[in-house]
């Protein structure tokens, strides 16, 4: 029983090593090949600010509207912890009542963003 547990712990650690590799060989040309070909001479036509081919006009820096930075922020918090609690439920049935308790600080991570992002938003009132 032993040997077949090591076995095929080494077969996974394989797998693994070769992953790893995978991911190396797959990072390091797209590292060397711009330093390889990029253009190592600046010029003020190469410098200037790229807009879709347009001449550029006036500063390159703008200032962003934040207006649906609240909503952003109730996206992320529900997109990660909606993954968890659809694993938790899937698992309910099995677990049992008493598993209840895990979901908690789940929920307390989706209520206290929404808070946040209803404050920021400044309009409790609509939802």
């Amino acid at each position: 029983m032993e040997f077949t547990i090591t076995i095929t712990l080494v077969s996974e650690f394989i797998l693994v090593g070769l992953l790893a590799a995978f991911s190396v060989a797959a990072v390091v040309p797209t590292i060397i090949i711009p330093v390889l070909f990029a253009p190592k001479r600046p010029n003020p036509i190469k410098s200037q600010t790229f807009e879709s081919g347009q001449i550029p006009k006036g500063e390159s820096r703008v200032h962003l509207m934040m207006q649906y930075y609240a909503y952003l922020i109730m996206f992320v918090v529900f997109d990660v912890v909606i993954m968890f609690m659809l694993a938790w439920s899937t698992a309910f049935a099995r677990l049992g009542p008493s598993s209840a308790l895990v979901v908690l600080p789940f929920l307390v991570a989706i209520f206290i963003p929404i808070w946040y992002a209803l404050k920021l938003a400044g309009r409790r009132e609509i939802w």
